[in-house]
C-alpha cells in the first residue's frame, strides 16, 4: 500500500462563545499555538540533489560538511538537500530562502500531489551548536501537528464500530466526570483544556496521573456549547479512550495501525535510538513565550502552562519529554511522514469516505476560548474551505488541500510564526496554478 516514491534527483518525484454554529468558517487555519490496491505511504527515497544523504533509518544524523552551517545558524548552509519534481524547482528556491533566514536549527518540507511525491527537501542544522546537519531521517517535534495523528487512532476505532461518536466518554472510561461525548473530545468542545490543581513539570511524564486528573476535572463550559483547543491534554483524552477500548496505549496503536503500515516515520515516545535522530528545538526562550501568549485569552496560559515545560527549551529538548507520551504535542517525525498522513487520508488509505467527510467538516466554529482567534474544528482537524490539517507552536504545519489535491508539510526546529510555511506553500500552489492562500 505504498504511494509512489520520488525518483532520483532530476526525475519526477515526488462567534459567540456559547454557540455551536458550524457555518462555513471564514477564519484562518488553526495553527495551535497557532487508485490501485492500497499500499503504505512510504517515505520517499532516491538520490538527493545538493549533497550527501542522511543516514539510514535509525542512523545518526549527518555531520556538517565543509561549507555547511556552523555556529548554530541554519543560514550559513542554506542549500537545501533532497528532490523536487520537474516544474517544482521554485519550491526549492523558496525553501532555501527560509533556511537562509533561520536563526537556529533547520527545517524540512514535503508535498504530495495526485498520487506522486513532488517535493522532499530538508536543510540547516539539527543542533544549536551547528555541529550536525539536518539529514533525510532527522525527526523533529512539531507540537500540535501531532494532534491529528492521535485523532486518527480514535477515528479508526469509530470506523471499526468500537467507539461511537455520540456516546458519552464515561461509557468507555469509567469514572470520567465531564458529560462529554467522544465527538466533543475530538472537536475540542469537551471543555477539558486546563486543570484546576497546579502541577509540577514532572507530571508531564506521568500518563496515569494526568488521566486521573482529567477524569476528575469539571469542564470549563458545558460540553458542546463552546470550543477551545485542548492544547496539552487532547492526546491524553483520546489516548485513554483508545486504551480502554483497544487495550493498547495510543503510541503503540499509532505505530502498529497507522505509521508502520503506511511507512510513516512519526513516533510518540522516542526510544534512545530514535532520540539520536531528534532535532534540537531552538528559540524557546522567555521572549518567545511572551510573543506566543500576546493577545491570547488568560485561559491560554493555564491551558499550555500547567504542567509547565513544553515551551521551555530545557524541557522540550530533554530525553524525558522525548521519551514520554504527550500526544497533543510531542510526536516526532519527518516532513514526509506528516505529509504522508494527509496523502493517505486524501487517497482513501486510512478512513472511509463517509467518516473522512464527517471528520473534515466543521463541527463548531467561531472564537476559540483558548487561542482567542476565530477557527473551526472538525473531528481532530482544523478545517477551512480549502481543506483540513493542523499547525503547531513554532511554525510547523501539516495540511491536505482538497481543491489543490495535495498534501503538504513543513516542520522546523527554529521557533517562529507560520509565515515561513505559508511562503513555501504559496510557491507550491503557484506551481499547481492555484491562487495563494487567503491573506
Amino acid at each position: 500500500m505504498t504511494l509512489p516514491a520520488p525518483a532520483a534527483a532530476g526525475g519526477a518525484v515526488a462567534t459567540d462563545p456559547t454557540t455551536t454554529d458550524v457555518a462555513a468558517p471564514t477564519a484562518a487555519r488553526p495553527t495551535a499555538e497557532a487508485p490501485v490496491a492500497p499500499a503504505p505511504v512510504a517515505d520517499p527515497g532516491g538520490a538527493e540533489a545538493g549533497g550527501g544523504g542522511g543516514g539510514g533509518e535509525g542512523g545518526a544524523p549527518d555531520a556538517v560538511m565543509a561549507g555547511g552551517a556552523a555556529g548554530g545558524s541554519a543560514g550559513a548552509g542554506a542549500a537545501a538537500r533532497g528532490v523536487v519534481a520537474p516544474g517544482f524547482e521554485p519550491v526549492r528556491v523558496a525553501f532555501e530562502r527560509v533556511l537562509a533566514e533561520a536563526a537556529g536549527t533547520g527545517a524540512a518540507v514535503a508535498a504530495w500531489h495526485d498520487d506522486a511525491w513532488v517535493v522532499d527537501l530538508w536543510g540547516g542544522t539539527a543542533d544549536a551548536a551547528g555541529m550536525t546537519a539536518w539529514g533525510r531521517d532527522s525527526i523533529v517535534m512539531p507540537y500540535s501537528v501531532t494532534k491529528p495523528f492521535a485523532a486518527v487512532c480514535a477515528l479508526l476505532l469509530v470506523e471499526r464500530g468500537r467507539l461511537d461518536l455520540d456516546s458519552r466518554v464515561d461509557r468507555y472510561w469509567p469514572g470520567f466526570a465531564a458529560p462529554a461525548t467522544v465527538r466533543h473530545v475530538l472537536a475540542h468542545q469537551a471543555g477539558l483544556v486546563a486543570l484546576d490543581r497546579p502541577l509540577p513539570t514532572a507530571a508531564l511524564f506521568d500518563w496515569d496521573f494526568i488521566c486521573a486528573a482529567l477524569a476528575a476535572q469539571q469542564p470549563l463550559w458545558t460540553p458542546g456549547t463552546a470550543h477551545g483547543e485542548s492544547a496539552l491534554f487532547y492526546g491524553h483524552l483520546l489516548g485513554e479512550l483508545v486504551r480502554h477500548v483497544d487495550g493498547r496505549r495510543l503510541a503503540t496503536f499509532l505505530r502498529e495501525e497507522v505509521c508502520e503500515p503506511l511507512g510513516l516515520d512519526f513516533t510518540i515516545g522516542l526510544t534512545p535510538e530514535q532520540q539520536a535522530r531528534a532535532v534540537e528545538l531552538t528559540g524557546l526562550d522567555a521572549a518567545f513565550r511572551l510573543r506566543a501568549a500576546d493577545g491570547r485569552p488568560e485561559l491560554y496560559k493555564r491551558a499550555i502552562g500547567n504542567p509547565p515545560g513544553v515551551q521551555d527549551g530545557a524541557v522540550a529538548n530533554s530525553a524525558a519529554l522525548r521519551a514520554a507520551e504527550v500526544p497533543a504535542v510531542n510526536g516526532h517525525g519527518t516532513a514526509r511522514a506528516v505529509a504522508g498522513l494527509y496523502a493517505a487520508l486524501l487517497s482513501g488509505q486510512l478512513l472511509g469516505p463517509s467518516l473522512l467527510a464527517e471528520a473534515t467538516t466543521a463541527q463548531c466554529s467561531g472564537p476559540d476560548r483558548v487561542m482567542g482567534s476565530l477557527n473551526a474544528w472538525g473531528l481532530g482537524f482544523g478545517v477551512d474551505e480549502d481543506g483540513f490539517g493542523m499547525g503547531g507552536l513554532g511554525g510547523s504545519l501539516g495540511w491536505a488541500s482538497r481543491s489543490g489535491r495535495y498534501a503538504y508539510a513543513f516542520v522546523t526546529g527554529s521557533m517562529g510564526d507560520h509565515a515561513r510555511s505559508d511562503a513555501v506553500e504559496n510557491v507550491l500552489r503557484g506551481c499547481l496554478s492555484l491562487p495563494p492562500l487567503p491573506g
